[in-house]
């Protein structure tokens, strides 16, 4: 989108050009001229649009699990949503991480290469304070981990990078592995400093702390999976297929699903002068023959036809026959 100008700013141009400051020829050849946009050889993008799409919905079901996950053991009110998607080389994903920072090093089986999950200091301090008893308080000064911290932070890793792999199966199935808890940004060297990467950035709040997630996937990594990711969104759409127990789930679960089941004895209709003047004991006659068959609704269909009687001391209706005709119309 342009540049829009304020009404200061279009009474200055009107005026120069009344009085002959600018001129309009040089102002329309100026915009008629091409655009040119700027092209890094040293950086192209080896990601599709459609990519980058799909990888936003993947990284949308992680966003979900986390928020689930976090909830759950840290009893707190938790946001996360994906803040951008952008591709970089390498180099400027670790130069851009402080030091010392919390990057979780694993595997997407059978993919060959390695990934990075980092969390910045702050949020991990904060979820340590939390699962201590804590209000969830960080720490204003950036520092190592503790041994203890180590191994509660590696087990919280972990088990991100296992919901990771969930929020994956819909493209491909993976079998995402846990390899070593880093935090020092250059001992982390997963790939050429010049390949390019895909870096996820997620934004999580718990409380009233705020911050960030980053997932480092390199191009080498994802490249045997890439024509799944341009036609994800194609069968994701699609309906799946459903499998006999499916059904049989289904069916098992509308057995006992309860509905209201109405008998209707008959209609009259009546004056309202006639309606007034109705008294105890009056009769008013029904549109129903005495031994014709009721309509039985289910709901707002009607299913069957039956006839009144007793059942020991309670009322009851006979079914003699189901309504085949209109059964998926209105009563």
């Amino acid at each position: 989108m342009g540049d829009v100008l304020s009404q200061a700013e279009i009474d200055a141009l009107l005026s120069a050009l009344s009085e002959g400051q600018v001129d309009a020829e040089e102002i329309k050849t100026t915009k008629t001229q091409k655009k040119i946009r700027v092209y890094d050889f040293k950086r192209p993008n080896k990601f599709s649009k459609d990519q980058i799409h799909s990888l936003q919905n993947i990284h949308d079901n992680f966003c979900r699990a986390l928020t689930t996950y976090f909830s759950a053991h840290l009893h707190s009110v938790i946001e996360t949503h994906v803040l951008s998607i952008e591709q970089i080389t390498y180099d400027e994903f670790i130069r851009s991480l402080p030091n010392p920072t919390i990057l979780g090093v694993f595997t997407l089986e059978p993919l060959e290469g390695t990934l990075l999950l980092e969390i910045s200091p702050s949020l991990v301090f904060t979820i340590i304070d939390r699962l201590l008893g804590g209000l969830g308080q960080g720490t204003e000064k950036n520092r190592d981990l503790t041994e203890i911290e180590r191994t509660i932070v590696e087990r919280r890793i972990s088990q991100m990078i296992s919901l990771f792999g969930e929020a994956w199966d819909e493209v491909y199935k993976l079998n995402p592995q846990f390899v070593a808890l880093e935090t020092n940004p250059q001992f982390t060297q997963i790939v050429a400093p010049n390949e390019m990467i895909v870096l996820v950035t997620l934004e999580i709040k718990i409380g009233e702390t705020m911050g960030m997630i980053n997932v480092c996937l390199p191009f080498l990594v994802l490249e045997p999976i890439l024509d799944k990711l341009s036609t994800y969104f194609l069968f994701s759409t699609q309906a799946k297929a459903t499998t006999p127990e499916q059904t049989e789930a289904i069916r098992r679960k509308i057995e006992w699903a309860k509905v209201d089941l109405t008998a209707f004895l008959g209609q009259a209709e009546i004056a309202v002068r006639e309606l007034l003047d109705l008294t105890p004991g009056d009769v008013i006659p029904l549109n129903q023959g005495v031994k014709s068959a009721l309509p039985v609704y289910v709901g707002n269909f009607m299913k069957f036809r039956g006839v009144p009687g007793l059942h020991g001391e309670h009322l009851a209706i006979k079914l003699t026959d189901i309504v085949e005709e209109g059964r998926d119309q209105d009563g």
